[in-house]
C-alpha cells in the first residue's frame, strides 16, 4: 500500500524537514507503506534554513516541478497522511492543495491537528476521511490499516 506524507515546510530548514519525514518513513515502511515524500529528490536543498513558498529555480523544485509532482504522487496513493499539528499561525496552501487533490482522487486521507489548530476549517474537515489530535493515534490506525486488523 502506498502512502503519501503531507504537511507544512515553509519556514522550516531542511534539516528539521527532512529528519521530520525520515522518521514517519521509517515507521511507515515498518508498517509495510511504501512511502510517498515531497522532499524526494531536494537533496540539493540541503543547505536551506528556511524554506520559502516558491521561487527555487533547480530543476526538481520550481513551482511547476513541485505541483506537478506532488500531485503525481498522491495520485499514485492509496492513503494520504497529512500532519498539520506543528504548523504554528499559519496556513500551510500547499498542504491545503494536498488534501484538496488526494479529496478529489478519493484518496483515504488521515489528517493530524488540534482542536485549536489554525487549519481548522470546514474543507479541511470534509476533506479529511479521518481527523487524530495526535500522531501517535493516527500511526495506531495507519498500522492497523496496513495489517488488515
Amino acid at each position: 500500500m502506498k502512502i503519501y506524507l503531507a504537511g507544512p515546510i515553509s519556514g522550516k530548514g531542511y534539516a528539521e524537514v527532512v529528519s521530520i519525514y525520515q522518521g514517519k518513513i521509517d515507521l511507515l515502511t515498518s508498517y509495510g507503506y511504501d512511502v510517498l515524500c515531497p522532499m524526494t529528490g531536494k537533496a540539493h536543498l540541503k543547505n536551506e534554513v528556511n524554506f520559502v513558498e516558491s521561487g527555487y529555480t533547480y530543476p526538481t523544485s520550481t513551482n511547476h516541478a513541485i505541483f506537478e509532482r506532488d500531485n503525481w504522487m498522491i495520485s499514485q496513493s492509496d492513503v494520504v497522511l497529512a500532519d498539520l499539528s506543528n504548523s504554528g499561525d499559519r496556513v500551510s496552501i500547499g498542504t491545503m492543495m494536498e488534501l484538496a487533490w488526494a479529496s478529489a482522487y478519493r484518496k483515504h486521507t488521515v489528517v493530524v491537528m488540534q482542536s485549536d489548530n489554525v487549519h481548522r476549517h470546514a474543507f479541511v474537515l470534509e476533506s479529511a476521511d479521518i481527523v487524530f489530535i495526535n500522531l501517535e493515534d493516527a500511526f495506531a490506525y495507519l498500522f492497523h490499516l496496513a495489517k488488515g486488523i
